[in-house]
């Protein structure tokens, strides 16, 4: 592998071909974001007028929690930031990581003082010993020109907004070192509701249709089309963890990917929901011709609704949800007697990792209505279904909604019994 070196004259020149990109300015409902001191996790940080959320703490906790693991188990860790914006990641990726190195990219060159100031934070060092560097190149560009070089990267953090990461899949992937670690970021909330299906399946290859667990689909979306950009490059892709945020919305994944086939399209398929019984299902290729759903709405062109190819596998890795919450548990994050939002956020991830979960989650506004009863509380339902034999977790994407292996007809049973009600009534 080759190192960055001053041969590479486009890592020094905070220039930019494209001037539409170059000179884009964020906005929060129309509004520049103003240049503010902040604070994360004891880091102070300037903000400048680059786009910066608070919300997206938890995000970034996660990033920095699987790069640690990633230095822990490799004794190694390079990170390649591509839209860095302040440069906060990056900043965090290098003091709470630990990263050997950090290239921090952002196409608009007018952030340079802002990110330089933030990075200055950690010494730079020189020649093969630098720990950081700025660049300002549209991201395709810098990932482009690295893969080049032969100069591959651990981590590579691709924060884009709307469906734009579509656009770097391929090129990140190409750039990682094998076993490398994408976290990528989508914020198209429409195309996950189903309302643009020609948009998903030119930017995902999915064609999504409007469901009730849209926000999960939008995982499953970004996930899938991460599948499908790594088989024409020859790899597979495993989904470490899977956090929405309803801010935005914001749509995160961390993958591990690695050379090799995903055997016999496993995990890639179709999901299909019931607007007659409420019924959702998975379907793989071979079924194609055999997507139904046992109701009468079957034979309803209106009543099923069918969205893919998707990843219809775990959205986490129980064992590395297991590892991160040691972690954080080591840094301090969590466990302290009092449950922080990442705790919860991590306890219900590892939930959420049962194999035995169906794709998508069943709202328990849904099960009242169709029960035409009140909504039970979600901890006795939850119980209740459990004592049945059903597997369920609270779902960290949705309040009130449970993910579980359990039919609608089931549910609206349980929820009967639970408030008195006779099942057979109408």
């Amino acid at each position: 592998m080759l190192t960055l070196s001053p041969k590479a004259p486009f890592l020094y020149k905070p220039q930019n071909p494209n001037p539409k990109t170059q000179h884009y300015k964020p906005q929060i409902n129309g509004i520049y974001c103003k240049s503010e001191l902040q604070s994360e996790r004891g880091l102070e940080f300037e903000t400048g007028e680059t786009f910066f959320r608070h919300e997206s703490a938890k995000g970034r906790d996660l990033g920095v929690l699987a790069a640690s693991l990633y230095n822990q188990s490799k004794g190694k860790l390079r990170v390649l930031d591509a839209l860095c914006g302040c440069g906060i990641r990056s900043l965090r990726y290098l003091m709470e990581a630990k990263a050997d190195f950090v290239l921090a990219n952002d196409a608009n060159d007018e952030h340079r003082r802002v990110i330089l100031d933030n990075l200055k934070r950690v010494d730079r060092g020189f020649g093969d010993e630098r720990k950081w560097v700025v660049t300002h190149l549209d991201a395709n560009r810098v990932l482009s020109e690295c893969y080049l070089q032969k100069d591959f990267f651990d981590l590579i953090d691709i924060d884009s907004f709307g469906s734009d990461i579509s656009l770097f899949l391929r090129s990140a992937m190409n750039t990682l070192s094998f076993d490398g670690l994408l976290y990528v970021t989508s914020t198209d909330g429409h195309s996950s509701g189903g309302h643009h299906p020609d948009h998903t399946l030119a930017a995902y290859g999915a064609y999504v249709r409007p469901m009730p667990f849209s926000n999960e689909v939008g995982l499953r979306m970004l996930i899938g089309g991460a599948v499908r950009e790594a088989s024409v490059l020859g790899y597979y892709v495993t989904p470490l963890f899977s956090y929405y945020s309803y801010h935005g919305p914001v749509f995160r994944v961390m993958l591990r990917v690695n050379r090799g086939k995903l055997l016999e399209n496993r995990h890639y398929g179709f999901i299909t929901y019931c607007n007659k019984c409420g019924d959702s299902q998975e379907f793989s290729w071979a079924e194609l011709g055999q997507i139904s759903c046992s109701c009468n709405g079957s034979h309803d062109s209106s009543a099923l609704m069918i969205s893919g190819p998707l990843w219809i596998g775990p959205l986490h890795s129980a064992a590395y949800i297991s590892e991160m919450i040691n972690l954080a548990e080591e840094w301090g994050w969590i466990g302290n007697g009092t449950e922080t939002d990442l705790e919860k956020l991590l306890k219900q991830m590892l939930d959420e990792s049962d194999p035995r979960l169906k794709s998508g989650y069943i709202k328990m506004d849904e099960v009242a209505s169709r029960a035409k009863i009140n909504s039970p509380p979600l901890r006795t339902m939850m119980s209740a279904m459990q004592k049945e034999g059903y597997a369920t977790s609270r779902s960290h994407i949705a309040l009130n909604a449970i993910k579980t292996d359990c039919p609608m007809s089931e549910c609206i049973r349980i929820a009967k019994e639970l408030q008195g009600v006779n099942s057979f009534a109408v």
